[in-house]
This record gives C-alpha cells, structure tokens and sequence, in this order.
C-alpha cells in the first residue's frame, strides 16, 4: 500500500490536534497554511506578532481570528522570543516561522533561556512524497548542516529516525550516498558511508538499517540495483532516508525533486530540538507550508511518547 502525505494527516488525526507558536505571524502565506491546518484539523495556533497587521491580513484572506489566541508584540525580536518561549514552557507543541529572517528566528531557538536546546546537534529533514515512490523519502540534511563530519551524520540519523517513525516506518533504511557504491580512501563520503554501516552493525547506531555508500540511483531505483547486480545490498532501491554529504548535494536534489517531477509533495522541519521547529522559506508553496504542519505535528506526538 503506497504511502504519502495523506497517510501524516490521518496519523494527526488519529493523535489529536496539536498547537503551534508562531512566531512573528504577520505574514499572510503563513496565516493562510495555519488556517488551513486548523481546518483540517492539524493543529491549532497560537500567533505571536503586530496584532494590527495580523488582523489586517487575517480580514484580506477571509481568516476567522477568533478561533485563535492573538499575543499583539509589534517588536520582531521580542515576538520571536514570546513565541519560543511557549513551545519552551509546553504551551505550544511545535514553532514556527513567520515573517522573521532566519538568522533571527534561530538565535531564538538557541536562546539559553526560553530556546528549545537539548544539548545535541540540530539537522533538518525534508519528507518527499513522489508520485512514482511507494513510499515517503527523507531527505538529510538540505538546509541546515553544511559540512557534516562522521560524528555530525551520526547525529543527523539518530534526528531523523524517529521522525520516520513517527510517520509510520518501525525500521527505516538508511542510505549515506556518494557519487560510487564502493569506498574510495580518496572520496571522504564514502570512507564515512562504510563507517556509518559498520556502526550500526555494532550496535552504535540503533533503531535503523544504514547501507552505504550508495549511489542514489541504487538508493530509490530497484531497476537499478538489478541492472547493477546489487543483490548482497541491504538497500536495493528501497532506502527511505537520504543521507547527503553535504549541504550543496542535499539542496541540489531537494530543489531538482521540487521544481522536476510533477505531482511532488513536501514537508520540512528542523529536528534536534524539544519541540520539532517548522522552517520553512517564502519560496515554499502553500501546500508544503500546511505539509511541514503535518509532519511537525505527528513527530511532536512521537517525542510526547518518548518522554513519558
């Protein structure tokens, strides 16, 4: 049975609706995806901005405000930390970005105070679903990280393994991709792919299966993994999640999946953090603002899971 975007909705569904603080919510993209999660019973919201000017764009795209609490902060800086702080407190379970920069929005992340740190590494993942895929792929990391080391991947799988299963795969495959399949001492992706899959032999990487290197091809392609005997391969064009080495690999896809292949849908969030955070950019569509709500919504209820 294939599994997509609608599958995240109903697992929100089955959780129950889950709030979200926005963070400088003067920004109509951003008030429209959270009407729109509202209404498709996703989450709630909690705006944190120019009231004036929320009230101004809510009127502009027929938004019924008083289904939502309204804290009026004009200050850009001041509203970020307002919002931050009640995902910090549990009075939000997810955080997301508004009309706010990004350098700005994630200095408020990191803020000591009323930040949402844990002490480990933060990584972002985007979650494709494509029409000719059977399943959902987990893109990491295309945003976030920009040079990963071996330790950094480490970090980066044990972040995006409990998304996938929060979205509803027990024991994901995980694919650290090169340019070849086979270790090249002179190619420094592939050296860290072979030791990422003899970690998770060890036992040092838990709750997944690694396999790499890879070359993306016999990561999604099965055909592929056929054509180029690849049958002693954990992964055989069935990987789920997309390990990059580095952030200009991981962008280039990301961006080539988005603007190519008809039909595609996407969700991001930035994980590592006490509640996951919902940083999305004002290219992205609607639809990938309302999925990224989604998704954030059904991992807030995995990491609720986990602490109790």
């Amino acid at each position: 049975m294939r599994q997509g975007f609608e599958n995240i909705v109903s697992k929100v569904k089955e959780c129950g609706k889950k709030k979200v603080a926005v963070s400088v919510a003067q920004d109509s993209a951003v008030l429209e995806a959270v009407k729109e999660a509202r209404e498709q019973g996703i989450a709630d919201a909690i705006l944190v901005g120019d009231e004036a000017l929320i009230r101004e764009i809510a009127a502009s795209i027929d938004m019924d405000l008083s289904a939502f609490e309204v804290i009026n902060e004009p200050d850009v800086i001041q509203a970020s930390l307002t919002a931050v702080k009640l995902a910090h407190e549990g009075k939000a379970d997810m955080y997301m970005k508004g009309l706010i920069d990004t350098k700005n929005f994630l200095k408020s992340v990191l803020d000591k105070e009323v930040g949402l740190r844990t002490g480990g590494v933060l990584s972002h993942v985007a979650v494709f679903d494509i029409p000719t895929i059977d399943h959902l792929l987990y893109l990491t990391d295309v945003a976030f990280m920009t040079y990963p080391t071996l330790e950094d991947k480490v970090h980066i799988i044990n972040n995006t393994v409990p998304v996938c299963k929060a979205c509803g795969v027990s024991l994901p495959k995980v694919a650290p991709l090169a340019a070849v399949e086979v270790v090249n001492p002179k190619m420094q992706a592939t050296v860290d792919a072979a030791e990422l899959t003899k970690m998770c032999e060890e036992g040092k990487i838990e709750g997944c299966i690694v396999d790499g290197p890879l070359s993306l091809d016999l990561a999604i392609d099965a055909e592929a993994a056929k054509h180029k005997a690849a049958t002693d391969r954990k992964i055989q064009g069935d990987a789920d999640i997309l390990l990059f080495p580095d952030i200009h690999a991981g962008n280039l896809v990301y961006k080539a999946m988005v603007h190519t292949i008809p039909g595609v849908k996407n969700g991001c969030i930035l994980t590592g953090t006490k509640v996951p955070v919902i940083l999305t950019s004002r290219s992205d569509t609607f639809e990938t603002k309302v999925n990224s709500i989604a998704l954030a919504a059904v991992v807030a209820e995995e990491l609720g899971k986990a602490k109790k």
